[in-house]
């Protein structure tokens, strides 16, 4: 049959059908492309490498400082959705993180671990536990899918604070 029939019989138009005779007649495909996906992400794979070590160095940067830091100093510009598709290609996830970071300073963790050294002598039927916590939400870092994201908070950035009731510190000292 004729490239018009067969544009008839399938419902398409002629210009379609003499565009694909040609196609099957320099290249020997026949079948379609694939439809859909992301077909740029080439180009910003070329950055993936600087993108994960600028994560490794700073887990809390956002997607708006990426690419900033990727227009500034390699004069490229990507989406913002560019850019977390390629994190996500990457097994990097966004999650909420907050740790202290007093744990890390010398003083500290001298006496973290002399706590630790006296902890043999404390008599269990004595102590006491309270738990009054408070975490702010808006702290988030990003890391590879499965691991968890560790960042350093330093005292007194908080967002929320909590207090323990007058009435629980006169019955800990009491104890």
């Amino acid at each position: 049959m004729t490239r018009r029939a067969a544009a008839v019989r399938f419902g398409v138009s002629s210009s379609s059908v003499i565009r694909w005779c040609a196609e099957w007649q320099t290249s020997g495909r026949d079948h379609a492309l694939k439809q859909g996906g992301d077909r740029r992400s080439h180009r910003i794979e070329a950055w993936s490498v600087f993108l994960l070590a600028t994560i490794e160095t700073k887990a809390d940067i956002s997607l708006v400082e990426l690419a900033e830091k990727l227009a500034v100093e390699h004069g490229v510009r990507f989406a913002l959705s560019t850019i977390w598709r390629c994190l996500d290609r990457h097994d990097m996830t966004v999650k909420k993180t907050a740790h202290a970071s007093e744990p890390t300073r010398p003083d500290v963790a001298q006496r973290r671990e002399a706590w630790f050294d006296s902890q043999a002598d404390l008599d269990p039927t004595r102590l006491v536990f309270i738990d009054k916590t408070a975490v702010s939400t808006s702290l988030r870092g990003q890391s590879r899918r499965g691991t968890r994201c560790r960042m350093s908070m330093p005292h007194g950035h908080w967002k929320t604070r909590t207090e323990l009731p007058r009435v629980l510190w006169r019955r800990f000292y009491l104890i």
